[in-house]
């Protein structure tokens, strides 16, 4: 029941930035406890809200943020990488280790 909760309370906050219409949006760990399917469905409407509109991601699960222009990997306040997915991942610093780690943990499974 809480889950649903957390869902329509969701949902009711995107309605509400929609309508709002602003040109700035701030997102803090929005997909964070969803499941697949669900993240997709938010991401979509998402993706609706945020275009012509400056948009500032808080995020963990880095899957959300792949397609950021732009993208801060900060330590305790402190920037220490920048740059768009493609390049991080190049640069093979803090944000490559943590994509990596989080694609294996999502494609961990227990052999029976």
């Amino acid at each position: 029941m809480i889950y649903i909760y957390k869902l329509l309370k969701l949902t009711t906050l995107i309605a509400r930035a929609l309508l709002k219409n602003s040109p700035i949006v701030l997102l803090d760990e929005t997909t964070s406890n969803r499941d697949a399917d669900n993240e997709y469905e938010i991401q979509s409407a998402f993706h609706h809200l945020m275009k012509d509109k400056t948009v500032f991601v808080i995020a963990h699960r880095l899957g959300t943020i792949v397609n950021a222009d732009n993208i801060l990997v900060l330590d305790k306040g402190i920037i220490k990488e920048q740059g768009n997915h493609k390049t991080l991942l190049k640069q093979n610093g803090w944000y490559a280790k943590m994509y990596e780690e989080q694609r294996k943990a999502q494609n961990w499974k227990v052999s029976i």
